[in-house]
């Protein structure tokens, strides 16, 4: 007799769900690709034939067809906190007598070690055994809603079902984890985006940020992206430890890291720490450090929370990853404002989930601190997102082949003869014909936090320089007019000039600020742009200030004043603002309501990778709360935002004694109870 096609939906759905769990989870596949794929056309066939049969949670459910035009906004009903940072073993100790002093004197600690993978935070709500709703992490409170997104990863089970040996009832739970991309993986989709003229990413954790803030569930799908869970709580049962919800976890299906461990005291958290360390580069994914709670879920209660980050648990952070590879060589690069760095050209190697052939000198003045010399051996140093910078030479392996450097006394570029501004020690080119200074302007003012215009990125930037189409920022303005010849110019298409045209308009009613950052003068950055913009109101206004009255303005110091006074005497940039003027760009300042004064007054210097917000977002929380946003650390710093993986800034602030702020405990300060 013919099977009833709804229990045959059915059963072909569990088959699947169970290869998938042994495949994607396990990775213990029992059927070939080819048998695997005819099950699933076999059950696409059927579900077609009778789609009044079709399950929530079809493995066939796992791909949506309807392109997102925003993501919503979900509320965390649990808040998901992030973690304070530790560097060092005495910090780890200081977190220990910490949570001994916080709990009675008769309890017994224990603290559970998990691999910090270098991913992208999720939360997955399950209702009835059912995948409802997926949310990245968000600022806390608040998170967005990619729930399509999150379903195409084939480990994430769209249903749960309790194992017969489990206590719970678990009508409701909340599980958390965190999105990653392998490092082959990685490496193998950044061949494909260069073999189709794609900018590549940095890193595997930018990859899998950036694949699932996607509006397109069909891409995502196609990004080989991964999950490790490691949170679980639930709205109807008390659970008992983080140690039993691991294993809790991987009972209900989950894929969890299995590098975890129980351990009964901080030394041996320590030698967790240290053993990680080392060991770190033999896993197939990134992980940036180890994250270490208290294990019982009663005493985590009990020592609750400071701000948005537990009392309970802390991050240990491994030291930025280094290796040892050749200088090949050492050329000079021209940025927008004319500034000549020196950049290492070595010998590539891979590290920190890239390869890199190239990284930073800073400047003459460095090189020579460094005694960094061609064909020398250098020690090359790389954490997170930050550049790849030379930390040292390796001494013992320099020749006698090796080259000193002398600073160039010519542009690279244009051959103008190079200055050295007073006190400053970068050289720069003058010439604002130089090409290379063409193209970073131009960059600038069409970037994200200037005059945002979408579509106008650096790739189409230096083709249209190089096509003749752009000679400065002004000539954005007159594209429109050369439609009929940008059209005939490979992968510009009517619809994307159509939306080039488009965002080109609606710049002309960014804001003042947003302009006068946008116009690329030398030290005005958006912080100061925000400044000069309110005390000046005008453009008019600025340009005809003396270099005293721009100084009366709270940090605003002698090379920005100077700076603004170069700008304006020189012809050519009042002819290019002249014809920024009649375009209809905003050259008045409308004064805003702020939200609050809280920060009124209050400096602020922004470090490292937020994770909850953009950094042009934090600057803009500040400046409409009041504050003052400070691109160098100094005295009159008041707080550091310090991100993940901060650089130099966070190390002067510390020596300094200025205080550090986290991202939780910058949201707190400035109340955020809305989806930033």
């Amino acid at each position: 007799m013919k099977k009833n096609p709804q229990i045959k939906i059915e059963l072909i759905s569990k088959l699947i769900k169970e290869h998938d769990y042994k495949y994607y989870v396990l990775n213990k596949p029992e059927i070939t690709d080819y048998e695997y794929d005819q099950l699933f056309k076999e059950l696409i066939s059927l579900e077609k034939e009778n789609p009044k049969f079709i399950l929530p949670d079809s493995p066939t459910q796992r791909v949506g067809s309807d392109i997102t035009k925003e993501f919503k906004s979900v509320q965390h009903k649990v808040p998901m906190l992030s973690l304070s940072n530790s560097y060092d073993e005495e910090d780890l100790l200081n977190f220990d007598r910490r949570i001994h002093d916080n709990l009675a004197e008769a309890e017994i600690i224990e603290y559970i070690c998990e691999l910090k993978i270098d991913g992208l935070s999720v939360s997955l709500r399950y209702i009835d055994g059912i995948l409802e709703v997926a949310a990245t992490r968000g600022d806390g409170s608040f998170g967005e809603d990619i729930t399509t997104n999150i379903k195409t990863i084939h480990s994430v089970p769209l249903s749960i079902k309790k194992p017969v040996t489990c206590k719970y009832n678990f009508k409701e739970i909340e599980v958390r984890g965190e999105v990653y991309m392998e490092l082959k993986a990685f490496q193998k989709l950044n061949e494909e985006r260069g073999r189709n003229d794609q900018k590549k990413f940095a890193n595997p954790r930018n990859s899998a940020a950036g694949t699932l803030k996607l509006l397109d569930p069909k891409i995502v799908a196609q990004r080989p992206l991964q999950i490790f869970l490691y949170y679980l709580s639930s709205e109807t049962d008390e659970l008992v430890s983080q140690y039993d919800n691991l294993f809790l976890l991987n009972e209900l299906g989950f894929r969890i890291n299995n590098n975890f461990k129980l351990c009964k005291n901080i030394d041996a958290v320590i030698k967790f720490c240290n053993e990680w360390e080392i060991k770190r580069d033999k896993l197939p994914y990134e992980i940036d450090g180890v994250v270490i709670k208290v294990n019982l879920i009663r005493q985590q209660s009990a020592l609750g929370t400071i701000a948005k980050s537990p009392r309970w648990a802390i991050a240990y952070k491994f030291k930025p990853k280094q290796a040892i590879t050749k200088l090949n060589d050492i050329i000079w690069q021209v940025g927008r404002t004319g500034a000549i760095t020196p950049v290492a050209v070595l010998e590539p190697l891979f590290l920190a989930g890239s390869t890199i052939s190239r990284a930073t000198l800073h400047n003459i003045d460095e090189i020579k601190r460094k005694d960094v010399r061609k064909n020398d051996f250098v020690i090359i140093e790389k954490g997170g997102d930050v550049i790849p910078k030379v930390v040292a030479v390796d001494f013992e392996q320099r020749s006698e082949g090796c080259e000193k450097i002398d600073a160039p006394i010519k542009c690279p570029i244009c051959n103008t003869a190079l200055i050295r501004v007073e006190e400053e020690v970068a050289l720069y080119c003058e010439n604002n014909f130089c090409p290379a200074q063409i193209k970073g302007r131009i960059t600038h003012f069409a970037s994200r936090g200037a005059m945002d215009i979408d579509g106008l990125g650096e790739a189409l930037i230096s083709l249209l320089v190089d096509h003749n189409f752009l000679h400065d920022y002004a000539d954005i303005y007159s594209l429109q007019d050369k439609r009929n010849e940008l059209i005939k110019i490979e992968r510009l298409g009517e619809k994307s000039l159509s939306n080039i045209f488009s965002s080109i308009e609606i710049s002309k009613k960014r804001s003042f600020e947003k302009v006068l950052f946008a116009l690329g003068i030398r030290y005005v950055g958006a912080g100061s742009a925000n400044l000069l913009a309110e005390h000046f109101l005008s453009i008019d206004n600025l340009s005809n200030a003396s270099k005293e009255e721009i100084e009366t303005i709270h940090e605003i110091g002698s090379s920005i004043s100077s700076s603004i006074k170069r700008f304006f005497s020189n012809d050519q940039n009042l002819f290019i603002l002249e014809r920024l003027i009649k375009a209809g760009l905003n050259f008045s300042y409308s004064k805003k309501e702020k939200k609050t004064t809280l920060l009124n007054g209050t400096s602020f210097v922004l470090t490292g990778t937020l994770s909850s917000m953009s950094r042009e977002k934090a600057k803009e929380i500040i400046l409409t709360n009041g504050g003052i946003i400070l691109t160098t650390v100094n005295k009159n710093t008041r707080y550091v935002v310090a991100g993940e993986n901060p650089g130099s800034k966070y190390t002067k602030a510390q020596k300094l004694g200025i205080t550090l702020l986290s991202e939780t405990e910058f949201l707190e300060m400035v109340k955020i109870e809305n989806n930033v």
